[in-house]
């Protein structure tokens, strides 16, 4: 630690926990309901095998929350999240949208709701179709919201602030393919998507896994800019707690299908309860100490 000179002390450090991008004050449980679930359960049967993917959880996610659930490969939490998106149907158990019971029993029904919801997925290479021109994706949105029938210098300009939002030139990015562009580029597209559409929440299930170190930062504020420009839920689907407690309002941890803890995410990962909990934050390895590999299996 280095000595101040003039004081003969070291120095005090009176920064707050680092975080990026939230407000470990603000109290979200006063913020409306936007998505909620009791008992939600999902179970597969293959012959006469069953395998209960999600087991029984209960979730309050509000308006503007950040929220991170954090487990590990076949702790259930992607399959949670195509059961948020609609994908799947729980086995039993209910979701709540808006405090209402969620009601997605048609063609019509879903389409509505996913114009409230909507998803960015860990791979941009499968996330496009790779027929459809970048123009095309971005009018997609524009037409889902509405704006079918607004002038194309009107439509030229959204998509260019789309574009702009994300640090990414439409003039550059017009009439090529979603394949032409590097998986950062993929991943911001995704996100001018997100900034047209504008949905009121937006899950994102591992969105930065396959990029790079200095695009997964670029992402992650991206992301946490709109959250703050548009008060959307987010959503992240993340194996990595450390990413989790830096990003996010409140964490809940998933392990076999359960949530075994859940809170603020200053709680969970300054006071763990659950002894899965303390394995994942031992876990994260510390750059000026030796690796505890005892906790491998």
């Amino acid at each position: 630690m280095k000595i101040d000179e003039k004081t003969n002390q070291a120095p005090v450090d009176n920064r707050e926990s680092v975080t990026f991008g939230t407000d470990r004050n603000k109290d979200f449980s006063k913020e409306p309901l936007c998505l909620s679930g009791k008992d939600v359960t999902r179970i597969f049967q293959t012959g006469k095998t069953t395998t209960t993917a999600v087991d029984h959880v209960n979730f309050e996610f509000h308006k503007g929350e950040l929220i991170s659930i954090v487990g590990e490969s076949g702790s259930g939490k992607t399959t949670l999240s195509k059961m948020l998106l609609g994908l799947l149907e729980p086995s039993s158990g209910e979701i709540f949208y808006r405090g209402e019971p969620r009601d997605i029993s048609t063609g019509a029904k879903k389409r509505q709701y996913w114009k409230g919801i909507q998803a960015i997925f860990q791979d941009p290479f499968s996330s496009y179709n790779v027929f459809h021109k970048i123009d095309n994706v971005l009018l997609d949105c524009i037409n889902m919201r509405g704006g079918r029938n607004l002038s194309k210098d009107e439509k030229f300009a959204m998509m260019t602030e789309a574009c702009s939002f994300v640090n990414l030139k439409f003039a550059e990015l017009t009439n090529k393919y979603p394949f032409e562009l590097s998986g950062g580029q993929m991943q911001r597209l995704m996100i001018a998507r997100i900034f047209l559409l504008k949905p009121e929440i937006l899950l994102a299930d591992e969105p930065t896994s396959m990029i790079d170190a200095c695009s997964r930062a670029t992402i992650l504020d991206m992301l946490l800019n709109l959250r703050n420009e548009t008060g959307m839920t987010v959503i992240f689907i993340t194996h990595d707690i450390g990413l989790a407690y830096y990003i996010s309002d409140s964490i809940y941890i998933m392990e076999h299908g359960k949530f075994v803890e859940s809170g603020k995410a200053e709680e969970v990962i300054l006071n763990p309860k659950a002894p899965y909990t303390k394995r994942l934050i031992s876990d994260v390895p510390k750059i000026h100490e030796p690796w505890d590999l005892s906790t491998v299996g």
